[in-house]
C-alpha cells in the first residue's frame, strides 16, 4: 500500500501571510479581529478565538482597542473607506494576486469597459472584486453560464469587455469560457488571474487522482478551492472524499486500497496534512501486522490439525504457575496451557481459577499414550466474546475491557477474552498523550468497526470520553456564572496563556492574569500539571469560551502600597533605571517611582548618572501618589530632611 500527497497540497501563499500576521500581531499582545474568518479551515479559527481573536462583520464593530486584519479575499473599495473614515487601527493581508485583479476591473471599469468575472458572485473574494468596479458587471460560474449570459445580454457581444477570473477558479473551465468569448465576442480582453499556485495545485490533484484507487481532498467544506479540488478529482477517481480532519477519516476505506492519493486546499494548515497522514500510516501498520495472525484461521486450524470432541464441561482440580488440570469426566487429565486459559498475556492463571471452580471448555488434542487431553478456555470464550463484540457494535453501547498491550499505532485492550485494536488517534481525548498510561488499566470504549471473517474489532475510547466531557460540559454551563471559583488543573500553556481543566471542561487564564507583575511567558508562574484555584472572570456561552481569573486582589502590589506605603513614607529603594530628567526605583515587585534629578541632592545635580548607579539602594520619602496615572514621585531630598525634623519635635 502507497500514500502519495501532492506536492503543492497546503496553504497558499496569500493565506499564510494573513495567518502570520494574525499571529504576529497576538504574540505582541494586541487585541485582534478579523472581518470575516481569516481562513476557511475551522480548526484554525477556533483556535485563533481561543487566543481571543474576533470575527466581526462589519467595520463599525470594531472597537479603538483593537487591531482589524483584512482578509486574503479582500474587501470592496466601499469598505476600505468605511475603515479609514472610523480611522481604524488595521493590516491589510489581501493576496497580492486578489489586489491585482482590483486594479484591473478598476482601470478598465473606469474606461467604460463591462466587467465579467469568473467566480462565484457569493464568494467573498468575488464581493471584493465586484465592489472595485465602476461599470456594469457579471458573473458566471462555468462557460455554459456565460452562454446563458451572453443569450440573456446580447449587447454584450458587441460591447467592449473585460474578463477576469477568481484566483481559485476552475482552470479547465477558464479555457472552456475563453473559446467562447473569443468565438462570441468581438471587443473583449482577457486577464488571466487564476493564481499560479491554485492552477498547479488542480492540475497535480487531477494527475495523482487518475493514478489512485482512493483519493483524499483536506480542507475546509466552506472553502471554494477545496471544493473545486474535490470535484476535480472525483471525476477521475470514483472514490474520493473530502475530509477537514483525522477524525473524518474513512479507515475501513482506506485499508482496501493500495494506491491512496492525497491533496489539501490553500486553507488547510500543514498540521492537520501531518495528522492525517500519521492516522493513515498508523492504521496501515497495525492492518499489516493484524492480518499475520488471522484468528478465524488459526481456530479452523486447530479442529484441522488436531483430534476433538467438541465443547465438554469439567472441574479444576489442580492450578500451577503454566497451567491448569481439569476433571472432564474421562480417564485422561484435561490440561489447560497458561496460554489458552485466558486472551491476557500478562494474566496469572491462580488469578483467574482456583481448584473446585467449573469451566466450559474445548478439547483442542487428546494423547492417549500420555493419557491427557489438550484443553481451551480461550477459543470457547473468544467465541461468547465475539458474539457481544458485534452487539455492542450494533446497539452502540459502552463495553469495558483491560488495556494488555501497547503496540505500533494503538492499544489492544481485552474484553469478554476478545482483542480489541483502539487506534492511537482514538485512544486518548487528545493527540500526542503517552498511550503507556493507559496500559494496564480498565478503560470504556465503543465498537466502532468489526470485520466477521477475520474476528477483529475496532474500539474508540475517545467517543466515550467525548460524551463524558460533553455531560460535564452541559453540568457547567447550567451551573456557571462570573466570579464562581474552582479548583483546575493546568493542562497546558501556549505564549498568550495556560489552559486549565476545571472538572471536564477547560478554561483560559490569560497571560495578563496569571501575575500582577509583567511576565514574558505563563511557565515563569505556573507549569503543566499544577494545581490552581481560579475564578470565571468571563463568558460566552455561544462560541464555548470561559476566560478565568488567578490573580488575588490582595496581591495587587498597588494595593499593598495603599495600606503599607502612605504618602510621607520612608524607605530603602532599588535604583532600576537612569534618564536625563531622573532616575527610577523599585519601591515593590511591579512599581517603580520616579525620582526628578531636583529631589536627589541638595547641591546640583547635572545628571543622575553622576550620583547614582543602576542596582544602588537608597533612602527615598514617598511624596505623591497617582494610583488613577500609576505614578509615584520619590524624594532622595526630603529623606535626608525627615529625620532631622522628627529630632526637633522630640
Amino acid at each position: 500500500m502507497s500514500i502519495t500527497v501532492a506536492q503543492s497540497a497546503g496553504l497558499c501563499f496569500g493565506v499564510s501571510r494573513a495567518i502570520r500576521m494574525v499571529e504576529e500581531l497576538l504574540d505582541e499582545g494586541k487585541q485582534v479581529c478579523t472581518l470575516g474568518p481569516i481562513i476557511h479551515n475551522p480548526q484554525k479559527v477556533a483556535e485563533f478565538e481561543q487566543r481571543g481573536v474576533r470575527i466581526v462583520a462589519e467595520p463599525a464593530q470594531v472597537s479603538e482597542k483593537e487591531v482589524l486584519v483584512i482578509r486574503a479575499h479582500g474587501i470592496p473599495s466601499a469598505t476600505e473607506e468605511a475603515i479609514r473614515a472610523l480611522h481604524l487601527n488595521y493590516r491589510n493581508a489581501t493576496c497580492p494576486f486578489v489586489i491585482k485583479i482590483h486594479q484591473i476591473v478598476l482601470q478598465h471599469s473606469e474606461i467604460g469597459d463591462i466587467i465579467l468575472i469568473a467566480g462565484d458572485k457569493n464568494h467573498p473574494e468575488v464581493r471584493g472584486i465586484i465592489g472595485h468596479c465602476h461599470s456594469e458587471c457579471h458573473t458566471f460560474r462555468n462557460s455554459d453560464e456565460l452562454v446563458q449570459l451572453l443569450e440573456k445580454f446580447p449587447y454584450l457581444k458587441e460591447k467592449s469587455l473585460c474578463a477576469v477570473a477568481q484566483t481559485t477558479f476552475d482552470g479547465s473551465e477558464w479555457k472552456k469560457s475563453l473559446k467562447k468569448l473569443q468565438k462570441l465576442c468581438t471587443n473583449a480582453k482577457f486577464f488571466d488571474t487564476i493564481c499560479n499556485a491554485t492552477s498547479l495545485r488542480q492540475s497535480e490533484a487531477a494527475i495523482l487522482a487518475s493514478q489512485s484507487d482512493l483519493m483524499l481532498v483536506i480542507g475546509g467544506r466552506h472553502s471554494s478551492n477545496t471544493n473545486k479540488l474535490f470535484h476535480i478529482c472525483k471525476s477521475r477517481c470514483e472514490e474520493t472524499y473530502l475530509i477537514e480532519s483525522a477524525d473524518e477519516l474513512p479507515l475501513s476505506r482506506v485499508r482496501g486500497h493500495s494506491r491512496i492519493g492525497v491533496t489539501a486546499g490553500a486553507s488547510t494548515p500543514a498540521s492537520i496534512i501531518k495528522e492525517v497522514l500519521d492516522t493513515m500510516t498508523e492504521e496501515i501498520k497495525t492492518a499489516a501486522e493484524e492480518s499475520k495472525e488471522n484468528f478465524e484461521e488459526l481456530l479452523e486450524e486447530s479442529f484441522k490439525n488436531y483430534n476433538t470432541d467438541g465443547k465438554v464441561h469439567g472441574v479444576v482440580v489442580e492450578v500451577t504457575p503454566t497451567e491448569v488440570r481439569v476433571d472432564v469426566g474421562r480417564k485422561q487429565t484435561g490440561i489447560i496451557p497458561l496460554s489458552e486459559l485466558s486472551g491476557d498475556p500478562n494474566a496469572k492463571a491462580e488469578d483467574l481459577v482456583k481448584v473446585g471452580d467449573e469451566l466450559d471448555v474445548i478439547i483442542m488434542k487428546t494423547n492417549d499414550q500420555e493419557g491427557t487431553i489438550l484443553l481451551s478456555k480461550r477459543l470457547l470464550d473468544s467465541q461468547k466474546g465475539w458474539d457481544e463484540i458485534v452487539k455492542a457494535e450494533e446497539e452502540k453501547t459502552v463495553v469495558t475491557g483491560t488495556v494488555t498491550e501497547v503496540v505500533k499505532g494503538g492499544v489492544i485492550a481485552v474484553t469478554n477474552g476478545m482483542k480489541v485494536f483502539i487506534p492511537a488517534s482514538l485512544a486518548t481525548a487528545t493527540r500526542g498523550e503517552d498511550l503507556n498510561n493507559l496500559l494496564k488499566q480498565e478503560v470504556s470504549f465503543r465498537i466502532i468497526e468489526t470485520t466477521r471473517q477475520r474476528k477483529r474489532a475496532v474500539g474508540s475510547i475517545r467517543s466515550v470520553l467525548n460524551d463524558e466531557r460533553k455531560k460535564k460540559t452541559e453540568e457547567f454551563w447550567a451551573s456557571a456564572e462570573v466570579g464562581k471559583q474552582y479548583h483546575g488543573v493546568v493542562k497546558s500553556l501556549t505564549s498568550y496563556g495556560a489552559f486549565v481543566d476545571i472538572g471536564g471542561i477547560d478554561g483560559m487564564v490569560h497571560i495578563s492574569e496569571l501575575s500582577w507583575n509583567r511576565i514574558k511567558h505563563p511557565s515563569e508562574v505556573v507549569s503543566v500539571g499544577d494545581e490552581l484555584d481560579v475564578y470565571i472572570k468571563g463568558l460566552d456561552p455561544e462560541k464555548g469560551k470561559i476566560s478565568l481569573g488567578y490573580k488575588k486582589a490582595e496581591d495587587n502590589p498597588w494595593e499593598i502600597l495603599k495600606n503599607q506605603y502612605p504618602v510621607g513614607t520612608v524607605c530603602e529603594v532599588k535604583i532600576v533605571g537612569l534618564t536625563q530628567f531622573g532616575a527610577f526605583a523599585r519601591i515593590l515587585p511591579g512599581i517603580d517611582g520616579l525620582i526628578h534629578v531636583s529631589q536627589i541632592s541638595d547641591e546640583r545635580v547635572e545628571k543622575p548618572q553622576d550620583v547614582l548607579s543602576v542596582g544602588q539602594k537608597v533612602t527615598v520619602k514617598i511624596t505623591a501618589i497617582d494610583f488613577e496615572r500609576k505614578r509615584i514621585s520619590l524624594s532622595m531630598r526630603e529623606a535626608v530632611e525627615a529625620p532631622a525634623e522628627e529630632d526637633e519635635e522630640e
